[in-house]
């Protein structure tokens, strides 16, 4: 559309009178441009950017065909509607040119009347077709909008939630060091476990905020994965011992002792992937960990990690959802066993920042196994003399 409010209509016909001729029909309700030859219109079409085209079929050089096939591969043309004029009664040259993109056909001699309403019908198509358009960039500006709204203000509430939640865990740690009678420990030790796993919560929603926002990335240090693993085992071990459960592990001794990576995110996916075994799995449970070197290429370890238990399990539609932020598996779990659902979707991305991946083989009241599996760098360490 040109200053004047007026859509803007460009002839492409090699005949002089044939241009006159409609010039005269549309000029006084459209800006009408003309050329008389393939390779001209192509550029008028570039630089003035019409609303609409009408295209004659024959011309010597280019002809119609091989002009609306340039504008159609052309970025900055290939939207622009065309109509071919043409004094052919042919059904196969109209099925060529519909196939190459012509939105209708004017047929020679014209008929102002006829010429005026095709011109006016694909105008009214482009109208509404712009108008969604602008209604739905509208929309997703303020999708955007509050998208960024909700991030920040989540980013925000999770800062100022974890400052208090790391003044109760450093009391609770100075407490445990003076000593605690015997009568209350198991009321201590509740606080001290519910306000690591609020902690553990708080973490991972400024982390998914994080990766929103494109400022989560990966560390990467020399660290013992044994002594890792040795970590996250005992409070794993102690988490289902509370729910008289057993617990087993198996740790590949293939794996080298030193690794580079990032050991704080390696830690968080394996955290949360046996915090949601023992969390849904029932008293008396079975719950395993297995840590396999699968694959050594170019000093790169790709190490896999199956949690394996025999609770809940996940059905194959679940199984669909739990990978998806703020999704749950099902909605009854929230009230049964707690969470938002953000461990998993945030260990996916972990996982797939680490060249890995996690899947899940889960039925119904049958269990599950989560198998995830990450690249790390084999560390050389050299002795100096």
């Amino acid at each position: 559309m040109n200053e004047t409010n007026k859509n803007i209509v460009l002839i492409i016909d090699d005949e002089t009178a044939n241009i006159i001729a409609l010039t005269n029909i549309l000029s006084p309700e459209y800006e009408v441009y003309a050329a008389k030859n393939g390779k001209d219109a192509i550029e008028l079409a570039k630089e003035n950017l019409p609303d609409l085209i009408l295209l004659d079929v024959i011309m010597p050089d280019m002809d119609g065909y091989e002009v609306i096939s340039a504008l159609k591969n052309s970025d900055i043309t290939m939207s622009v509607p065309v109509i071919f004029i043409t004094g052919l009664s042919n059904i196969d040259a109209e099925k060529k040119g519909l196939a190459l993109g012509a939105a209708d056909y004017i047929s020679k001699p014209f008929n102002p009347d006829i010429v005026k309403l095709r011109v006016q019908s694909q105008l009214k198509i482009i109208t509404h077709a712009r108008a969604l358009d602008e209604q739905i960039e509208c929309n997703r500006e303020l999708a955007e909008h509050s998208s960024r709204g909700k991030s920040e203000f989540l980013s925000r509430m999770s800062h100022e939630m974890r400052t208090p939640m790391n003044a109760i865990i450093g009391m609770m740690q100075v407490i445990k060091k003076r000593g605690i009678p015997d009568d209350l420990k198991v009321y201590f030790n509740e606080i001290d476990t519910a306000s690591k796993q609020l902690l553990c919560l708080i973490d991972n929603v400024l982390d998914i905020s994080g990766m929103e926002y494109g400022i989560f990335k990966l560390s990467n240090a020399v660290f013992n994965i044994r002594e890792m693993f040795q970590q996250v085992l005992e409070a794993a071990n102690y988490n289902a011992a509370l729910k008289n459960q057993i617990f087993s592990s198996d740790i590949d001794q293939k794996l080298p002792e030193l690794l580079n990576g990032d050991r704080k995110r390696l830690k968080q996916v394996v955290d949360n992937l046996l915090a949601n075994a023992v969390k849904y799995t029932a008293e008396q449970g079975k719950i395993s960990f297995a840590a396999r070197l699968i694959n050594e290429d170019s000093g790169i370890i790709t190490l896999q990690i199956e949690v394996t238990d025999n609770g809940i399990g996940i059905s194959a539609k679940q199984q669909g959802q739990i990978f998806s932020i703020f999704e749950q598996a099902d909605g009854s779990c929230t009230r049964e066993y707690c969470g938002i659902g953000v461990g998993l979707p945030l260990s996916k991305r972990i996982a797939s920042m680490m060249g890995g991946n996690i899947l899940v083989e889960s039925e119904l009241d049958k269990g599950a196994k989560f198998i995830f599996t990450c690249n790390l760098h084999k560390n050389v360490r050299v002795d100096l003399p």
